[in-house]
């Protein structure tokens, strides 16, 4: 193209990153815009003439309904997994030099919308960080941007998804640095800054300039509760750990239903039967936060068969205790059937019914004056900072929702303390745990990053002479003479490794010509250390070579096929170009 010789030529790379990221920005902070105005439509379509003094047996219907929607859309329309989208966005970072399809710039924000419009209950923002990290993507690719700049883009789609749908750039920008992982430099700080403002200035032209819950500070943060924001921490820690935990559960249930219509009827039956006792947990459930933060409490079982027990304090702490404990069941059973949307709404909704259910408890039981609205507002960052593994994402965007600024004290204790008690138990957040387990997650640990971008496959070396277990001495020294290696892998007739012959080892006796015919490779061959099968991840191997001490491994296939030997030093090489080309500033 014309456009982009001219761009190569005359425009320096940073300063064109800046522009593509201002486009990225506004493409995505619209695309957030598009996709809370289609779950607002279908919403409010569906549910504004529902009665909320009693149970409505349309909860039954409209959860399935929607998933069963999204379910064939993406089956016969898409023909594609779009379902967890921050994992696919932080596999295609650590895997596929951060390409992602052309489609998944539309197909999860409309997959997304008919699930949570419906009832779903999931988030939005999984589903938007998935489109807006494509349109980076994709962008970046249409203007042949190196892999490093891609992987840029990529973030700087998600930031900007983030900050379009809760306006909130900071912690736009703070979701790719911690959840993602990018590399904060001063390559990437600057556009991840640029498209994070652009997107949420975005939503504050088309939506007003009103924070997302509207939260006013009429009670103010007092130091004698910091012990109160201590146990809060912990106790948000494990909701978190319980959430997580769960999470991973009922995900593994659903994956080993092989049948998909029995995964969507399964699914359905249980996300319907959890909104039609708790209503609450349809769709996103941002409602109810609103309602708890404005004081307005027992709207909590509006729409419920418990209307009637709307007074009674000790069943509303009953009531919201169960939401709590169901809303990873609910969400879980709404993508294992099919639904697409995010973990990362769930996580926000539990954390602040988390932190009302701590205050209210101890003011019944203790005759205590805690501000709940103060500590629901606390356990949004806590459980959403432990369950993402990113507290300061979950400051910040908790400050940025509700303009509780004033709390921002309370916030760093529970926020860090969340993340402190939850890392006791799961190294990884709730994204990059499926990652970490097949050993494909690029991390902040520069080694480990680089490690996990290379392949053994890329470093596998082929040119060795192999030799037959039976051959003499002086069929060995033929062979040695028209090699230029100094190792030779043993194998069998179907090409098995039965062992190695080092020249070093065998050096005293090749030069003896009275053993040519009574020495045999199975006599004087040797059993490697350690061997790399095909499929380990380079930390594996580098493990290996650790272990073993060896210079030099054989490669094979997990059924003994020999395939070839890595060394250590054709790794170090590629160690040295790899970290050199994603470090260059």
């Amino acid at each position: 193209m014309k456009f982009l010789t001219w761009r190569e030529k005359h425009v320096k790379e940073k300063t064109f990153v800046i522009f593509v990221s201002l486009i990225v920005g506004i493409l995505g902070g619209l695309a957030a815009l598009l996709l809370k105005t289609l779950i607002h439509l279908i919403s409010s379509a569906l549910t504004s003439h529902l009665s909320i003094t009693g149970g409505n047996w349309l909860f039954f219907i409209y959860p399935a309904v929607g998933v069963l929607i999204t379910a064939l859309f993406v089956r016969y329309v898409v023909r594609d997994n779009i379902s967890h989208g921050v994992t696919r966005v932080l596999h295609a970072i650590s895997q596929n030099k951060s390409r992602l399809k052309r489609h998944n710039t539309y197909t999860s924000l409309v997959a997304s919308s008919i699930t949570i419009g419906f009832g779903g209950s999931v988030g939005a923002e999984g589903p938007i960080v998935y489109t807006g990290a494509a349109i980076g993507s994709t962008l970046g690719s249409w203007l042949r941007m190196s892999p490093r700049v891609l992987m840029i883009l990529v973030g700087c789609g998600a930031a900007a998804g983030i900050a379009g749908i809760f306006k909130a750039p900071i912690a736009g920008m703070l979701f790719t640095l911690e959840v993602l992982m990018i590399d904060l430099t001063t390559v990437s700080v600057m556009p991840l800054l640029i498209s994070s403002i652009t997107a949420a200035t975005i939503a504050y032209i088309f939506t007003g300039y009103d924070v997302e819950f509207f939260f006013v500070q009429s009670e103010p943060f007092m130091t004698a509760r910091i012990p109160f924001a201590i146990l809060l921490g912990v106790f948000t820690g494990l909701v978190s750990l319980y959430f997580t935990r769960v999470m991973n559960l009922m995900e593994n249930t659903f994956r080993k239903i092989n049948n998909p219509w029995w995964r969507l009827g399964a699914g359905t039956v249980l996300l319907s039967t959890l909104i039609f006792l708790l209503p609450p947990l349809y769709g996103e459930g941002y409602g109810s936060i609103v309602a708890l933060l404005s004081g307005n409490i027992s709207s909590i079982v509006d729409g419920s068969i418990f209307y009637s027990d709307r007074d009674n304090v000790w069943f509303i702490l009953l009531f919201i205790g169960m939401i709590i404990m169901a809303k990873a069941f609910a969400t879980s059973a709404t993508t294992g059937a099919g639904g697409i949307g995010g973990t990362f709404a769930p996580s926000l909704y539990v954390g602040c019914m988390a932190g009302f259910f701590f205050a209210y408890l101890l003011n019944e039981l203790f005759g205590l004056d805690l501000s709940v609205k103060n500590f629901a507002l606390m356990g949004m960052a806590g459980v959403m900072s432990a369950v993402m593994h990113a507290p300061l994402m979950g400051i910040f965007l908790t400050a940025e929702l509700t303009g509780g600024y004033e709390l921002f004290l309370p916030l760093l204790i529970v926020s860090t303390l969340s993340y402190g008690t939850i890392k006791l138990f799961e190294p990884y957040s709730i994204y990059a745990m499926r990652l970490a387990q097949r050993g494909e997650l690029l991390t902040h640990h520069k080694d480990k990053a680089v490690l996990t971008l290379l392949k053994v496959d890329n470093v596998i070396e082929t040119d060795f002479m192999p030799v037959d277990p039976n051959m003499n001495l002086k069929e060995m020294v033929g062979v040695i003479s028209r090699s230029n290696r100094n190792l030779y892998p043993v194998l069998d007739k179907e090409g098995r490794l039965q062992g190695v012959v080092l020249l070093d080892e065998i050096r005293n006796i090749i030069f003896r010509p009275d053993l040519y015919r009574r020495m045999y490779v199975d006599k004087f061959m040797s059993i490697p250390p350690g061997r790399v099968v095909i499929g380990q991840s380079m930390e594996q191997v580098m493990k290996t070579f650790d272990d073993t001490g060896a210079w030099n491994l054989p490669v094979v296939e997990p059924d003994g096929t020999y395939v070839g030997f890595v060394s250590k030093s054709k790794i170090f090489n590629s160690y040295r170009r790899v970290l050199r080309h994603y470090s260059e500033d």
